[in-house]
């Protein structure tokens, strides 16, 4: 694991302080010497061949929306090779749960709604997330409406694309993968909208899935769509990310509340550490400046 730096990873991007880890490496705030700005720099950790695949496929990815949270720049220096994104503040979905238990059923909604689009904009590019989770979903700071970016692209793939598992591994979290994905199926854009049906209940109620356990949908306005959402048939779910979003805006959902408050959960950036040199040079030259002034004196009496 790389170690703050003044020193620029791969010439790009200089670490300040460690905010996350992953399946393939860690996260950390940096500076990015090219835009200036601070952005998260997503580390790959010790990996072969496939996990090094993974990473530079998600680099690769550009999807361009306000809820999807993908990549903007890399760079490699050896075996260290990191990539750029938006620097998010608020945390995730999994820790605003943690802290807050079931969410009123209209912010739960929002967040749904944002979710969707998501999945809208990333499934229109020929992709499938396959690992939509709580811990994925990253949150900026907001006493208000949530913002909600759909984020860590290591395990998606291109509908089309060679698919990096073999034999019988299943790519994604336990509670959160649709019937025919735990059984091996290939990528179906489908199988997103389960885990994000999984997800709403999950908002709603408080508790995560149970693996192994169909999820129980809570009653309330979005009990139907939910229902759709983690059908065991996938032919019998929403077609599409577009489609399951049109259903939900039509729900008239209650004015509830209070809502909760996401904070800021990085705070301001870390100062750079200071050099002693100048300290050391200021303290000797009063030292010549006493001694000359003792000089002086002397010689003028």
């Amino acid at each position: 694991m790389p170690a703050p730096a003044t020193t620029p990873l791969a010439g790009r991007y200089v670490l300040l302080d460690q905010v996350g880890s992953g399946g393939m490496g860690s996260v950390w705030r940096a500076r990015d010497l090219r835009s200036g700005t601070l952005v998260a720099a997503k580390v790959l950790g010790a990996h072969d061949s496939a996990t090094l695949l993974r990473f530079v496929r998600e680099q690769s990815l550009r999807i361009r929306h306000p809820h999807v949270l993908t990549p903007s720049g890399w760079a490699a220096d050896d075996h260290r090779v990191v990539f750029g994104m938006d620097l998010v503040h608020g945390g995730s979905l999994d820790e605003l749960l943690q802290e807050t238990g079931p969410l009123p059923t209209s912010y739960a909604a929002l967040l749904l709604d944002q979710l969707l689009q998501a999945l809208a904009a990333v499934h229109a590019a020929g992709v499938v997330h396959r690992d939509v989770k709580p811990a994925n979903l990253l949150l900026e700071p907001s006493d208000g409406p949530p913002f909600l970016r759909l984020g860590d692209f290591g395990v998606a793939v291109p509908v089309e694309d060679v698919r990096l598992t073999r034999g019988p591994a299943v790519v994604g979290t336990d509670g959160y993968l649709a019937p025919e994905q735990e059984a091996g199926a290939g990528p179906d854009p489908r199988q997103d909208l389960y885990a994000a049906g999984v997800v709403a209940i999950q908002l709603l109620t408080g508790r995560p899935p149970r693996p192994g356990r169909a999820p129980m949908v809570p009653d309330g306005p979005l009990r139907p769509l939910l229902e759709a959402l983690v059908d065991l048939d996938p032919e019998l779910r929403p077609p599409t990310a577009a489609a399951a979003l049109e259903r939900l805006r039509r729900i008239e959902v209650p004015d509830d509340g209070p809502w909760p408050v996401v904070p800021d959960r990085l705070g301001d950036p870390p100062r750079p550490a200071t050099a002693r040199w100048p300290t050391v040079v200021t303290a000797a030259s009063l030292v010549v400046i006493a001694a000359c002034a003792a000089a002086c004196w002397l010689m003028l009496r």
